[in-house]
């Protein structure tokens, strides 16, 4: 039980937690004020500005840094972490979005020609731009300096 409220404790899993939340809040906002239309799976849905997972992971390696010093073999574990979603996000889920994209639409020009079958659709948005990528990494950085300096770490 003592774990527990240490873990309870933790200003780092806070700190990540709520940079997680905050993204996530933003990325569904943003698609408010661009489409006029409140659409709640753009809150928790993968895709869009800015990346959650990159805000994550970036604020995850910043707050361990500032905690521990960004020379501890921590922080790189961290970093090649953070790097390596960030590539998963921009590159291997967008490319796989894309490839559903095409899909859907291979399904949609059959459906035309045999209309009794129907087929369920792919997700498409999947991964996310470099510039959704990099706007996440840079929100992460920003709520954990924040963090250090109100909170403390």
């Amino acid at each position: 039980m003592e774990y527990f409220g240490q873990f309870l404790s933790n200003k780092v899993f806070f700190v990540v937690l709520f940079a997680w939340i905050f993204s996530c809040v933003l990325k569904g906002f943003l698609v408010w004020v661009k489409d006029r239309k409140l659409d709640m799976t753009r809150f928790m849905g993968p895709g869009g500005m800015p990346s959650s997972h990159s805000t994550i992971v970036t604020s995850l390696a910043t707050c361990i840094g500032i905690k521990m010093g960004f020379d501890s073999p921590v922080v790189v574990v961290c970093c090649a972490f953070a790097l390596v979603v960030m590539y998963d996000a921009s590159g291997i889920r967008r490319a796989a979005g894309q490839q559903a994209k095409m899909i859907n639409m291979i399904i949609d020009a059959w459906e035309e020609t045999d209309p009794v079958e129907k087929q369920i659709r792919l997700k498409e948005l999947l991964g996310h731009t470099p510039l959704e990528v990099l706007a996440g990494a840079l929100l992460g950085v920003f709520i954990a300096v924040l963090a250090a300096v109100l909170i403390g770490l």
